[in-house]
């Protein structure tokens, strides 16, 4: 005998909870499964395991979708100040960090049990290390095979998740059911991750693993972003290299400005009127680390020699290299360290109003599984929070 349910979840991160939470509020009866052994398990390390939750300032432009317009409705139903008071109400201390990132101060679990809490009804269920083997389509909504049992519904909603971090259960599961419904799919890619570098340059830069400096970094495509660039042992990262990796593509370069906040036109002019004796490894290293500069002439990108013997000529090639370093990565760290996955069910299949499927009634999509992702900085929880919340109105 089957049972029936108005509402079945696949999936129980942080969209998925937030649909059954807002859906069981309207008195829906909510079926949560997830294959994992518990809820919330990508909030749980996520910041550290302090769960950079949202930001203080969210807009359609903190996010990468075919379709730029189709965040703008869900963002503005439930808005990151609606999570802050959810938060707030719940009694969960957060501080601010830079960029207007909002953190838990004590831990993420807080998270996972302020959403478990919202689900706490009457009529909302959860299953875990419950498979979903088959879904098909009936007359009234949809029928599920879970585990051994068969399951009803009338609304159906894919919290399933992207393909980053695998060692966390990230499956394709979730484009297997747009497919099986006939929706398309954007290509997935692996999003906010570090890049691997070419043998000769990953061995030339292996001695800075550690060194993290200020940079701006461009795409090819003009995006840019400034914020720490980090070297380490297999190729480049920190928070700037996470953010310009969903902008990058595969045999594109990046344009790192290693001083942005210097003229080093203006700097170097004024050092050799001063030293002229001064070397031009030494003048570097006041301003960059003196691996990093050693590293670059050894490479033969710089001649080392006195200032006094660089006209402006050769004081602007100087400064051109450095606000334009060039580097072409080999390729990114992949699904196993990325933080997101781009691309995912395409946004034309669904109401950006409901994340109900155009033409397959009663089907949702919400958080990662589609093709939405934000930036660094609490914004693809947002999106989750977002969504979530969307589609658990009309579900």
């Amino acid at each position: 005998m089957a049972t029936q349910y108005d509402v079945v979840i696949i999936g129980a991160g942080a969209a998925g909870l937030m649909c059954a939470g807002e859906a069981g509020k309207r008195g829906r009866k909510v079926l949560v499964v997830d294959h994992g052994k518990k809820p919330g398990r990508k909030i749980l390390i996520s910041g550290g395991g302090r769960c950079n939750f949202t930001n203080y300032d969210v807009s359609a432009a903190n996010y990468v979708c075919r379709n730029k317009h189709f965040v703008k409705s869900a963002l503005s139903q439930y808005t990151n100040w609606d999570f802050i008071s959810m938060v707030s109400r719940h009694g969960i201390v957060f501080e601010e960090r830079e960029h207007g990132q909002l953190f838990c101060e004590e831990s993420a679990k807080e998270i996972v049990d302020m959403l478990l809490a919202e689900c706490d009804l009457p009529n909302v269920e959860q299953r875990y290390r419950s498979e979903v083997h088959e879904i098909e389509k009936t007359e009234s909504g949809f029928a599920l095979k879970i585990n051994a049992d068969t399951v009803n519904c009338t609304s159906l909603v894919v919290a399933t998740g992207g393909l980053s971090m695998p060692k966390l259960g990230a499956t394709p599961f979730g484009y297997q059911i747009a497919e099986q419904f006939g929706l398309k799919r954007v290509p997935t890619t692996a999003g906010l991750v570090p890049f691997t570098l070419h043998k000769e340059d990953k061995e030339a830069f292996a001695d800075l693993s550690g060194i993290a400096i200020p940079a701006v970094v461009e795409a090819e495509n003009g995006t840019t972003f400034k914020e720490n660039i980090l070297f380490t042992h297999r190729g480049l990262s920190g928070p700037v290299v996470l953010q310009i990796s969903s902008y990058w593509l595969p045999g594109q370069k990046v344009t790192v400005d290693l001083l942005p906040d210097l003229d080093l036109v203006e700097t170097l002019t004024a050092m050799r009127e001063k030293h002229p004796a001064q070397s031009l490894k030494n003048s570097l290293s006041r301003m960059l680390p003196k691996r990093l500069i050693e590293v670059l002439m050894a490479r033969g990108d710089l001649l080392d020699r006195p200032l006094k013997q660089l006209n402006p000529k050769d004081i602007m090639a100087v400064a051109d290299y450095f606000h334009q370093w060039n580097i072409a990565p080999n390729g990114t760290e992949g699904y196993r360290t990325a933080e997101v996955t781009l691309g995912g069910v395409d946004t034309d299949e669904l109401s950006s109003k409901t994340m109900e499927a155009k033409n397959v009634k009663g089907l949702y999509f919400v958080g990662e599984v589609m093709d939405v992702s934000g930036w660094l900085g609490g914004y693809n929880f947002q999106w989750a929070w977002s969504s979530g919340y969307v589609a658990g109105q009309y579900a």
